[in-house]
């Protein structure tokens, strides 16, 4: 485990969930953390969806409520929760951001925000023995609707021996 916080958006904490894979975050990182749009985003707007409920009975997860001046120059570019998160990040020293948004994850890099995603949770979770494979949750994620670029999942299931 790193000591780091690791700062979610819905789209992979959902992803996540779809796999029943939302343990890794709190054995990866110290502290897991979503602002309260991406809570309100999944258990609130998203009630009766993919993992709505397994987020929802978390108990390790926090909760934060971001100051709308950080939000509001994310927001021109992002949804709302990936804005929050974002800013939330940018407020955590040594956090990281989990983002699978493309356009998300390019802002983040540019304010100088670090960021995985969902393929890299289940890399790391691999490296650390935590999972035996990538691979069969690539598999059901992109049954499930989650779109992944292709060339992504090979390149991790590369990295891993998967490939």
């Amino acid at each position: 485990m790193t000591n780091r916080t690791i700062i979610g958006d819905s789209s992979p904490l959902i992803a996540l969930a779809i796999i029943e894979q939302l343990e890794l975050l709190p054995k990866l990182y110290s502290r897991v953390v979503i602002p309260q749009k991406v809570w309100q985003e999944i258990t609130v707007q998203g009630v009766g969806l993919a993992g709505a409920a397994a987020i929802k009975q978390l108990e390790w997860l926090v909760i934060e409520k971001v100051s709308p001046e950080f939000v509001k120059p994310l927001s021109i570019l992002l949804d709302a929760g990936e804005a929050e998160a974002i800013a939330l990040a940018m407020n955590f020293p040594d956090s990281i951001v989990l983002l699978d948004d493309a356009q998300a994850r390019r802002v983040a890099e540019h304010f100088g925000v670090n960021r995985i995603g969902t393929l890299g949770v289940l890399r790391r979770a691999k490296k650390a023995g935590l999972i035996d494979a990538i691979k069969p949750y690539t598999v059901q994620l992109q049954e499930n609707g989650i779109y992944m670029r292709q060339n992504l999942v090979d390149a991790v299931l590369h990295d891993v021996g998967e490939f």
